[in-house]
């Protein structure tokens, strides 16, 4: 398991290796911190400067160290607002979004934070209470 907040406080992605297949990690599961043609939005919790800053340090320290051939298997694709710009396919690999995916190839932590927290889609109608419920789980 990866701790990688960002989109939330307490998001993590699940790396899974398969040992008869080798050492080397086969995919992960990125829930909502890195999606295909996207990335997670920052602004669920509050603090989207903030949240911003610590999804680009996960990213970068956690995610981009990974091979290139680890498939990554994203909680949403189009359509959900859970980010913006989310690709309909349901899986890629860290390498392919290196290459393509936009909020990747920003460098720069305070870029990062301005390309994430400057197009925010509006939060979902039933936030607070979905984010009461996920609590109080």
């Amino acid at each position: 398991m990866l701790h990688t907040p960002g989109h939330t406080l307490d998001s993590v992605c699940l790396l899974v290796t398969d040992k008869r297949r080798g050492e080397q990690p086969w995919f992960v599961i990125t829930g909502d911190t890195l999606f295909v043609g996207a990335i997670g939005r920052p602004d669920l919790a509050g603090g989207e400067q903030a949240m911003a800053a610590m999804l680009f340090d996960s990213i970068h320290s956690k995610l981009l160290s990974l091979p290139d051939e680890v498939e990554i298997f994203p909680g949403h694709q189009a359509g959900s607002v859970c980010g913006a710009g989310l690709s309909g396919k349901p899986s890629s690999t860290i390498g392919f979004e290196k290459r393509f995916n936009i909020g990747l190839k920003v460098t720069n932590k305070e870029e990062f934070m301005k390309l994430l927290t400057s197009e925010i889609p509006p939060r979902p109608a039933e936030m607070d209470r979905m984010v009461a419920a996920n609590i109080a789980a």
